[in-house]
């Protein structure tokens, strides 16, 4: 080759190279579940044409072809006439038209076949893979070619998805955005295979809203349900699902349910507890005839059972469930874990013995999985494991915390290993059921570490009635074709966008506000272990502050709707104004009902008040429901909305929605003053402490209120002064017939350094009260970085605001927005980084101020991250300025996963207090109400102690250890004579 030669072969190598490269960097940016959109709604210049002035193209598909991609072409053509108002006709035949659109299968369809014969497309980089589609315009035709049977199907529904129609049509009624042309811009669009392979829902606990519906709606849970719930999980590409199982048999109740299952693509099985395609329904019907479900004593009937069921459904795409439990969902044998070990050894033996005869092939050669789920956890970190070939599928803690990542040892499993999750929960640790409170920060960061630790293969969410569990549904099936489109810094990205794709782009950033408020304060505190004594009355103005959240989302939503267009009013009642309003709506009564008790126990009369304003939620709480089973789109969701969500005792659901206890209070014949401050439940005259306001504090800067309260009926005037100058009231006098707050304030400039204390007189007539008042004054330190901190009581650091971000050769922490209590947590980047040393580790610096030396008490406030590691145990570490760092092990805390709720562990519990170096954050609220742990309130506390040498500004260190542990908020000298919930409110001081 001469020099010429070389430099035009160079040049053209170069230029494949950048054009290669530029090409695979747009995939990699982008979301590969939905490539580039490429749907017009004018001509441009070599456009297909799919609707224009009047006409539409015609869709070609070899009769030949999957009866699955026949089915979902003709949604195509219907969805042309939903959107433009004219139907795409559908054609089975090979011999297409001029100017149509062409779908096919690679191997299956002729007209496909013959496209690739004739170099017309190239299918080089989907052919064989998984899942995977083409869509290219050739020659004045569009054609949409499948790697397999979904890739074509995936491949026509992200078409009727970009014309327009959501795949949410159905199951949130929404209307499809019109247009009178169509068109498909000219190119090539390549979508790669999901990263993970199985994707898929769980219908369970499905009575009392589920099944009613679908008795109302179809006559029952069968086929003519199913085709819904079908079209959706492949219109939102997924693939795999376990049907309802509590009163229902999938194969038996309807035995055209599996037919079409397989007819539409859908992969079926069954849940963790059914084995070899057997729903438990189809044994409880047969228990006399089979006998004990106990391989032990029965193992010939059970294996008939199995071999039955399996050659029944064999000719369907099947992803089958093997081990098994005890009968209905629970431990089997006697607790002997050997056992048990050695009986599942047999099962599964067996099973894959069934495998091969009803194949008459390697049972490697069918997908199975085993789901390593409660006392099997047990099993497997005992050495018990099962053929190489079969998925372990782990499970979460049941309440959206993963228990394990994929076991290093298992890094090469042929069969890999998956995700089994709840976003909804029957069972313990308690029931949630009603309204979605999964978060999208959430479910990012643990579907996060599912995926980069090795959980990819199976994914498998419980999602109880599936409504109302849409957002998280959408975003778990989106973030399981590609994770890393979808870092923690775009889940807001993600809301707006699917907010933007169902109700248009005007409203969407306000719409995805409300439904991540909503989601979020239902995570705080999930309805189903909401008590009345949550939230603190007199501590932080925490009720209070808590009640003013849901009041604001609550009114954003309802101002929002009147600009709703009424054809997506429906949709907004469902996705959005319903669970919004109604949280709102439970949450409030809770904390009214709280007022009531706490009023009543003052004597206040307004205790009345709050009791009248409990009843009233609780029958808006009706309203609101009886609607969505009633007028809501024309009563196509009658009985949906049926579960009982208020005033549970355990983890069952009640018979009834009830209303916690309520107080009223007979007023005194005369109106009668009554004093209570913030900062005690007292109330005077009556009780024997002195009244006395929480102490002031000049780097607190708070305000402190003392109420003045009618105890009688009429009214009465009351006087209020300071005996210091440096006192600030609010009012000096006032009339009260119910109540009237004062605020206490302090003029810093009028005080001295050090403590001064002084009194609040409250009169009324000749009837004096006092209430003591004291405050710290001391220099506030000049330094050049902000910091947190006090003179006097706790404080609390939020994580994300740290002074200095150090990160290690390994791992750095990054921001995680909008996940926990507050504005963001902070993680570990990568989430799979290598355990580090306490010295060596990436590093979070707080400034903070310690104005006395000797041991402080800090409590370390981390998500409840499960012992997803056992070998190494899951540790960070703290260090105070340059102390040796002390390592702190999140597997010590109080709550175990695995422990039912004996007398044992309750007795262990204590009075409701938030911290667990006094009471190890537990406790009981009314006798056997299980209702304060980790997991219920989403904080794990890990407490240790500071050696301060000298008083001053410090810096508080927490290192990574290992990477799982994400960091939420560091308390400071927590105090539990002023319990709360969240602590008190973060104050951090600029620098002098």
């Amino acid at each position: 080759m001469d020099l010429q030669s070389k430099i035009k072969f160079y040049s053209l190598s170069l230029l494949l190279f950048l054009v290669a490269s530029a090409f695979g960097q747009s995939i990699k940016k982008s979301d590969q579940r939905t490539p580039t959109n490429y749907v017009l709604h004018h001509m441009e210049s070599n456009a297909f044409t799919i609707v224009a002035n009047g006409k539409s193209a015609s869709i070609y598909v070899d009769p030949n072809d999957w009866k699955g991609v026949i089915r979902a072409a003709k949604d195509l053509g219907d969805d042309a006439r939903k959107v433009t108002g004219i139907a795409s006709p559908v054609v089975e035949s090979t011999k297409p038209e001029k100017s149509s659109i062409i779908v096919g299968t690679i191997g299956k369809s002729r007209i496909i076949d013959e496209l690739i014969a004739t170099k017309k497309i190239d299918v080089s980089s989907i052919k064989g893979k998984w899942e995977s589609f083409l869509i290219q315009t050739v020659d004045g035709q569009l054609v949409v070619a499948g790697s397999d049977k979904r890739g074509t199907i995936y491949g026509i529904y992200d078409i009727c998805e970009k014309i327009g129609v959501s795949p949410w049509y159905f199951w949130a009624d929404v209307p499809a955005t019109k247009s009178n042309q169509l068109y498909v811009k000219a190119g090539r669009y390549v979508q790669e295979s999901p990263k993970v392979k199985y994707r898929g829902i769980f219908i369970n606990d499905e009575s009392p809203s589920f099944t009613g519906w679908a008795n109302a709606k179809f006559g029952g849970v069968n086929s003519k349900m199913y085709v819904n719930m079908f079209e959706l999980l492949l219109r939102l590409k997924a693939n795999y699902l376990w049907p309802a199982m509590w009163g229902n048999a999938f194969n038996e109740d309807d035995p055209m349910s599996p037919v079409l299952a397989d007819e539409y693509g859908i992969v079926m099985g069954t849940s963790h507890h059914e084995p070899m395609m057997r729903s438990q329904k189809e044994y409880t019907k047969r228990k006399q005839e089979i006998g004990a479900w106990d391989f032990v004593t029965n193992s010939a009937n059970l294996e008939k059972f199995w071999f039955e069921g399996l050659n029944r459904n064999k000719n369907y795409d099947n992803l089958i469930t093997m081990s098994m439990r005890g009968d209905g969902d629970v431990a089997m044998g006697k607790g002997n874990d050997l056992d048990n070990i050695k009986t599942l050894e047999n099962v599964i033996k067996s099973q894959r013995e069934i495998i091969q005869k009803v194949y008459n092939d390697d049972p490697a050669n069918h997908p199975q999985l085993w789901a390593i789920f409660t006392e099997v956890q047990r099993y497997y970190d005992a050495g018990f494991n099962v053929p190489d070939d079969i998925t372990l599928l782990f499970c979460d803690n049941n309440w959206g915390y993963t228990r394990r990542i994929a076991p290093p040892k298992e890094k090469n499993r042929k069969g890999g290993s998956g995700l089994y999750y709840h976003i909804d929960m029957n069972g313990g640790p308690n029931n949630d059921r009603w309204v979605n409170t999964t978060t999208i920060p959430k479910l990012q960061e643990q579907f996060n570490l599912a995926y980069q630790s090795g959980l990819d293969r199976i994914w498998i969410v419980n999602v109880g009635d599936l409504k109302p569990k849409e957002l998280p549904i959408d975003f778990i099936m989106h973030f399981a074709w590609n994770p890393d489109a979808y870092p923690a810094s775009k889940t807001m990205e993600y809301t707006i966008n699917w907010a933007k794709g169902i109700f248009g782009k005007e409203q969407a950033e306000e719409i995805a506000d409300i439904v991540s408020k909503y989601s979020k304060y239902n995570l705080l505190r999930k309805a189903e272990v909401q008590t009345p004594q949550i939230f603190s009355y007199v501590n932080h103005n925490e009720a209070d502050r808590m009640l003013q959240l849901w009041r604001d989302v609550a009114e954003k939503a309802e101002v929002l709707e009147a600009k709703i267009a009424p054809e997506l009013k429906d949709t907004y009642y469902q996705l959005v104004l319903y669970p919004t309003k109604a949280s709102a709506g439970v949450a409030e009564m809770y904390l009214s009902v709280g007022k009531n008790q706490l009023y009543a126990k003052q004597g206040r009369v307004s205790a009345n008040d709050y009791a009248q304003r409990a009843r009233d939620l609780f029958a808006l709480d009706k309203k609101l429901s009886d609607y969505y089973n009633g007028p809501m789109s024309n009563g196509k969701w009658k009985n949906m909305m049926s579960d009982i969500h208020i005033g549970y005792t355990s983890w069952q659901m009640p018979r009834e929605n009830k209303l916690p206890e309520l107080k009223e209070v007979t007023p005194l014949a005369e109106p009668t003053m009554g004093i209570a401050v913030e900062g005690s439940e007292a109330a005077w005259p009556g009780s024997q402490e002195k009244p006395q306001l929480p102490v002031f504090d000049i780097l607190k800067k708070q305000s402190y209120y003392i109420d003045v309260f009618n105890r009688g009926t009429g009214s009465f005037e009351f006087e209020a002064k300071g005996n210091q100058p440096w006192i600030k009231l609010s009012i000096n006098k006032g009339k009260v017939e119910k109540d009237a707050r004062i605020m206490v304030d302090v003029d810093w400039e009028k005080l001295s350094e050090g403590t001064s204390t002084g009194i609040v007189e409250i009169k009324k007539d000749n009837e004096i009260i006092a209430v003591s008042v004291n405050a710290v004054k001391a220099a506030i330190p000049k330094v050049k970085e902000p910091f947190f901190g006090n003179f006097t009581g706790e404080f609390t650091i939020p994580a994300y605001q740290f002074n200095a971000n150090k990160p290690s050769k390994n791992a750095k922490w990054i921001v995680l927005p909008d996940l926990g209590k507050g504005k963001a947590n902070m993680g570990i980047s990568p989430v799979t980084a290598p355990s580090s040393a306490a010295t060596d580790g990436a590093t979070l610096e707080y400034k903070l101020l310690l104005p006395k030396t000797g041991k402080t008490t800090v409590c370390l406030g981390i998500l409840p991250t499960q012992d997803v590691f056992p070998q190494r145990g899951l540790r960070i570490a703290v260090a105070l300025d340059n102390q040796t760092p002390q390592v702190l092990d999140a597997r010590k805390g109080f709550y175990d996963e695995f422990k039912e709720y004996t007398p044992e562990i309750l007795a262990r519990s204590s009075a409701l207090k938030p911290y667990p170096l006094l009471n190890k954050n537990i406790a009981l609220i009314g006798a056997g109400q299980f209702r304060r742990n980790e997991i219920f309130d989403n904080m794990r506390w890990l407490d240790f102690e500071l050696d301060v040498k000298e008083a001053g500004i410090h810096t508080l260190k927490v290192i990574m250890i290992d990477p799982e542990i994400v960091v939420e908020k560091i308390v400071v000298n927590p105090d539990n004579n002023y319990p709360s919930y969240f602590g008190p409110i973060p104050n951090q001081h600029n620098a002098k």
